[in-house]
Parts: structure tokens; sequence; C-alpha cells
């Protein structure tokens, strides 16, 4: 027998895998098809996750787009300086405001529609549903990723650039926040999720969070499900997890309680 493998084994072995860089080959802004742009230091951290799951999945099919910006290509000098000293001292860095407007200069060039910038910042509005719900409906966003101790502020008055914050701490730059902010909203673009009423039932949807879900095996260490999920009476599981999804909120979320309870005040 020899071991020359066969022609079709060999096809089968050679065969090209779509890595997650080549997900972000250079493409025209189209209208009509929601496109984030990300300025940051760290362009090879993209698409990261997002390549992944659904949201590759999308990414590849072309239903959504993903550009980077390297912030280091518009830096000062021979050794492209982005950062500087900040005014009146202190310790740390801030990105130049020369090297942010030219790059948002360029990742802006050509947009039209309803366009965003948003820069990742502790000192933002929270991300919540709501903001993604309306990211989803804009044309596209571009998003700053902040590095050292911040940016500097004639930057974000200039472009008018709303600041967003993944929770109250602090990290080490925006990257991470941007693609939570990217997964959350691409996830609601039409046809992502191909099951369009798994993101009408989950957590935030309706201003509750998600009741508990429940799967095979029916007992699992000595646990039934819940008896009503498995009586197919459809109005009564209704009824069960809109109260599970109440207790829940009121429990773990009072903040979000209050707002569900007023919210026909």
């Amino acid at each position: 027998m020899s071991d020359t493998p066969s022609r079709s084994h060999g096809r089968k072995s050679i065969r090209p895998v779509l890595k997650p860089r080549e997900l972000m080959t250079p493409t025209p802004d189209l209208h009509g098809l929601w496109k984030a742009k990300v300025i940051t230091l760290f362009p090879s951290a993209f698409p990261g996750v997002l390549g992944e799951s659904l949201t590759g999945k999308a990414l590849q099919e072309g239903l959504w787009q993903l550009e980077t910006v390297d912030l280091r290509q518009f830096g000062i000098g021979k050794h492209r300086n982005v950062d500087d000293t900040p005014a009146g001292g202190g310790a740390g860095m801030v990105l130049r405001a020369d090297v942010l407007g030219d790059a948002i200069e360029h990742a802006m060039a050509g947009v039209r529609g309803n366009w965003p910038i948003i820069y990742l910042s502790p000192r933002g509005r929270r991300m919540d549903q709501p903001l993604m719900r309306n990211l989803a409906r804009c044309d596209g966003v571009t998003l700053l990723c902040g590095r050292f101790e911040g940016v500097d502020e004639r930057v974000l008055e200039h472009y008018g650039v709303q600041e967003v914050s993944l929770g109250d701490f602090v990290m080490t730059g925006g990257e991470i926040a941007a693609q939570a902010l990217i997964d959350a909203t691409v996830r609601l673009i039409p046809g992502v999720l191909g099951n369009q009423a798994s993101a009408e039932e989950e957590s935030f949807s309706s201003g509750l969070l998600e009741h508990p879900q429940y799967t095979r095996p029916a007992e699992w260490k000595g646990k039934p499900i819940p008896e009503v999920l498995m009586s197919g009476h459809h109005g009564r599981v209704e009824e069960w997890r809109r109260r599970m999804s109440e207790e829940i909120t009121k429990a773990r979320r009072p903040d979000l309680w209050e707002v569900y309870k007023n919210r026909d005040g």
C-alpha cells in the first residue's frame, strides 16, 4: 500500500480555512450595511471573539462590516508618538488631540447617515439594551479605544463624541469594551441570530431580567424541570416565565424593577 495520500484526501487536508483577520478584508462602506470602525492602538485584537460563533458567521456572510484604524499610523515623528504628558502636570500620558483628530477624520471620511462616534470611557453612560437598539438602527458607528490616562478633551468636544462605559470600573484600554458593544449591537441586526424571537424574549427586552431556562435531561441530580414547563400549556408557561422574570428582577436589580413598575406612570 502506498504512503502517498489519494488526491481526494490531499484536497481535503489542505482545504483553506477562513482565519479571523481574513474576515476583515478592507471593503467599501456599503449603504444599508451596518459597519463598526474601531480606532485602536491594537488592531490585531480584532475581530477577536467577534470572529467566532454567530457574529463571525454574520461577518463572513456580509451581514455587517468591521474595520480597524491603526492609531499608531497617525503618530508624530520618527517614533510615531501618540501621547504626551498631561497639561498642568500629573501622572500618566494623554492621547494627543492632533493624532486623534487625524485618525477620526480618516475614519469618518465618506460615511453617510446616522453614524455616531463613541469613546469607550469609564466616565460615560453605562451600556444598556436601549443603547444597543439605538446603535443597531444607525448606519454604523466609530469607536475610539482609549489608552493611558485618557484623551484630549478638545477632541471629544470638537467631534461631538459620546462617552460610553462598560461598567463602573477602570480597564487598561477600550478594546474589550468595544468588542462587547459591537457584539451586543450586531446580534440585533436582522438575520444575525437566525431566530429573531430570541432577541425579543431575552433579558432587558421587556425591561426585566430573563426567566430561568431548562433543557434535557428532565431530571438532573435530583432536580426536575418545573412541572409547568412540561405541561404543554403555553398560556401557563408564559405566565410562569413572566412571574419568574419579575421575581428575579425585583431581587437582583431593584433599579430596573423601579423603572419597570413606573413605566406607565
